[in-house]
């Protein structure tokens, strides 16, 4: 099995748009770099790779297009479930529901505590009981 890394971001769980948004920008930060070594050397080799690399990310940024429709639908067409898709207590649709586990909030940062944003008095998360994947991966 692949390991993969997977960004997390406090208080919400990520749609795959943002592994295609990591992706799109990797790749073509390759390819910058191949242009670069091609520029410096005058090797044409580096050239040819860094043209394949823009077609990649061409292609990548396509994908990325779709996934963002996808999520921008959900969010049209159902607000509620996008909104649990969000806050990681359900999978994005258009992700692989086998295996998920809900998103561990225990360690999600309280916005008026922790961060001091006055305005957030009214979504203080201090005091929640364990979250749902720590219920699910037996932490309590």
């Amino acid at each position: 099995m692949d390991a993969v890394w997977v960004r997390g971001v406090n208080g919400i769980q990520l749609h795959h748009v943002t592994d295609l948004q990591d992706a799109g920008r990797f790749l073509g930060n390759a390819a910058m770099a191949l242009r670069a070594a091609h520029v410096r050397t005058g090797v044409d080799q580096y050239a040819g790779i860094a043209a394949e690399l823009k077609s990649l990310v061409e292609r990548v940024r396509e994908l990325e297009d779709e996934a963002r429709s996808s999520m921008r639908d959900l969010h049209s067409s159902d607000p509620e479930r996008f909104a649990r898709c969000r806050d990681g207590h359900e999978p994005w649709p258009d992700e692989i529901p086998a295996g998920f586990i809900p998103r561990h909030t225990c360690k999600d940062e309280c916005l008026y505590h922790d961060r001091e944003v006055l305005d957030a008095l009214m979504q203080c998360t201090c005091g929640r009981p364990p979250c749902r994947a720590c219920e699910i991966g037996g932490k309590l």
